[in-house]
């Protein structure tokens, strides 16, 4: 019985590159994970028994504010543009982005005009849901919704 001894040689480098790559792949796979899991905000709002209908006609005439002007920045670059929402007890009176300067409104030109549309849509409905966003310009859309939001929050309180 003679049993031959194999032996491997493995460089360091290659076991290195190895781990690294496995490292690598655990961080990728963790990243896809968290970027499309589902998130909890997504509820259908019919589970409570009200139509979606019933639902958004109840809520703007429920809130009631605390009246005065609130605002939420928003950072652009190396400018900061505030979202102004004037209140009153009952409802939302304007909605607007002060100050826009001239290097804002050239380097960010779909700010004012995506501003223009989704104030007129709050003001109509006094809400934010069922805004329409303008095709070219959706995610300046929700980013100018996400900071009225926060200025409503403020003036719920």
């Amino acid at each position: 019985m003679s049993s031959k001894t194999k032996i491997i040689v493995l460089r360091m480098k290659e076991i290195i590159y190895t781990a690294l790559f496995i490292g690598f792949a655990i961080v990728l796979i963790m990243l896809f994970l968290f970027m499309f899991r589902p998130k909890k905000d997504n509820i259908p709002e019919g589970t409570s028994g009200q139509t979606s209908e019933s639902a958004s006609s109840a809520a703007p005439a429920s809130v009631t504010y605390v009246p005065g002007l609130y605002s939420s920045p928003i950072v652009l670059g190396s400018e900061n543009v505030n979202v102004e929402v004037a209140v009153d007890r009952t409802g939302i009176r304007s909605v607007a982005l002060v100050p826009l300067s001239d290097s804002v409104e050239t380097m960010y030109p779909l700010m004012a005009p995506a501003m223009d549309s989704i104030s007129e849509q709050i003001l109509e409905n006094q809400s934010l849901e069922g805004l329409e966003y303008p095709a070219g310009s959706q995610y300046t859309s929700m980013a100018l919704v996400s900071a009225v939001k926060t200025s409503l929050s403020k003036a719920s309180e």
